[in-house]
């Protein structure tokens, strides 16, 4: 193996005549490289989406759902919240009585999703509110609390009074006169994208009392330990519970975003290792041309007693080595960029007077980042046995040069 190695180096370092094979090896310690680091970079950019999305919306939208079916509200509610809160999965449960209708400002109307929730809640919404706001919030109930879209778009600011118009239907399905609902504007909320747009918090006593719910609230939100188990625990509630209820989970209504970073992680993945799989192609085609050129050296060392095993190692040896190169160098970079991308995207931003995400259109407004070790070692793995395999094939072919042609 030493031997191997050593024979490899020597062969690596001389000078060729052929200045191509030359270009082709660099080629393919350049391919390997930049495949390895633009693939760990965009892995971690997934990873950041994934986390700003735990971190960030799923604050705001709850884990799951339990909803009365009819205007009776959820049955004895204060047993049934000591009574789920005793389950390890779940970390908080509180009620909520949600409305839709149309907010009102000075003439102009804003369709708005209006949640009522316990003044004590504060920990499930504090990081999209300061603490200011909050204070403001839960010192008056008459008070709400809007996203900052809805405010922008209305031009509304703190302790503007607004209408809140909420449809009211009938037992036979008809429109009756909406209910108006008159509340003083507490402060604002910022969640990032569409749901700056359309939520809003208010009281849950002047909730439910808005949508004519006989208990005291419409239903419950769950907050879990593990987010991405909801359907399942939902589901497991749900069945058990002992009134008729609807259920619902963030995958039903958030969870197209989860699916799209989980697909676009796949296609990146999928993408860049066949990126890198070209460049160990380039390996295959350098060593080809380099066991032609080497032939007399090759011829030499077999009349001296070396085996087809020292030759076979010999040349793999040399094409990993190339692989290996790019490889610590790709991800060297990665390491070091990575878990500063979204700085330097936003110096980018700057200098050049662009904006790479839209706060109105996407729930976040700069380019997170996350790098996680699993994915450099995956990343590494697959390179190392793909510049592995690329070096077979030449190596077998080196094995049959034959001394006596070689050296005619």
């Amino acid at each position: 193996m030493a031997l191997a190695w050593q024979l490899a180096k020597r062969f690596r370092q001389a000078k060729v005549q052929n200045r191509f094979i030359s270009f082709i090896s660099m080629s393919s310690t350049v391919g390997i490289g930049l495949g390895c680091f633009v693939l760990i970079t965009l892995l971690s950019v997934m990873n950041g989406f994934e986390r700003e999305l735990t971190q960030r919306i799923l604050t705001v939208i709850p884990h799951g759902e339990l909803y009365s079916t009819d205007k009776t509200g959820i049955e004895n509610l204060d047993a049934q919240l000591y009574r789920l809160n005793q389950d390890p999965r779940i970390a908080k449960v509180e009620p909520y009585t949600e409305l839709t209708g149309m907010l009102q400002f000075k003439g102009e109307l804003k369709a708005i999703s209006l949640t009522g929730i316990a003044a004590d809640a504060q920990n499930t919404f504090s990081r999209q509110v300061t603490d200011e706001h909050w204070q403001n919030f839960a010192l008056n109930s008459d008070s709400v609390l809007i996203g900052q879209g809805i405010a922008n778009k209305l031009d509304i600011e703190v302790d503007d009074t607004v209408q809140a118009l909420i449809p009211v239907t009938t037992k036979d399905l008809r429109f009756s006169a909406p209910t108006s609902i008159t509340l003083t504007v507490a402060g604002f909320m910022h969640v990032g994208g569409e749901l700056d747009n359309q939520l809003g918090l208010m009281h849950l006593a002047k909730a439910t009392a808005a949508a004519g719910i006989e208990g005291q609230a419409l239903g419950m939100r769950f907050t879990l330990h593990d987010p991405f188990s909801a359907y399942i625990t939902m589901r497991d509630i749900g069945y058990s519970y002992p009134q008729a209820v609807y259920m619902s989970d963030w995958t039903r209504t958030q969870g197209h975003l989860y699916n799209d970073i989980q697909l676009v992680r796949t296609v990146v993945y999928i993408a860049l290792v066949l990126v890198i799989a070209v460049a160990c192609f380039n390996i295959v085609s350098s060593l080809v041309m380099a066991v032609r050129e080497k032939q007399p050296a090759i011829a030499i060392l077999k009349t001296m007693g070396a085996t087809d095993t020292l030759i076979r190692r010999t040349f793999m040896f040399q094409g990993v080595l190339n692989g290996l190169i790019g490889i610590v160098v790709g991800v060297t970079l990665a390491i070091i960029i990575a878990p500063n991308l979204s700085t330097i995207v936003k110096f980018l931003e700057g200098v050049f007077g662009v904006e790479v995400l839209s706060g109105d259109i996407y729930f976040i407004d700069f380019l997170p980042s996350a790098l996680m070790w699993q994915d450099v070692v995956a990343t590494c793995v697959v390179a190392i046995i793909m510049s592995v395999l690329a070096t077979w094939y030449p190596a077998h072919k080196a094995t049959k040069v034959s001394p006596s042609q070689s050296l005619h």
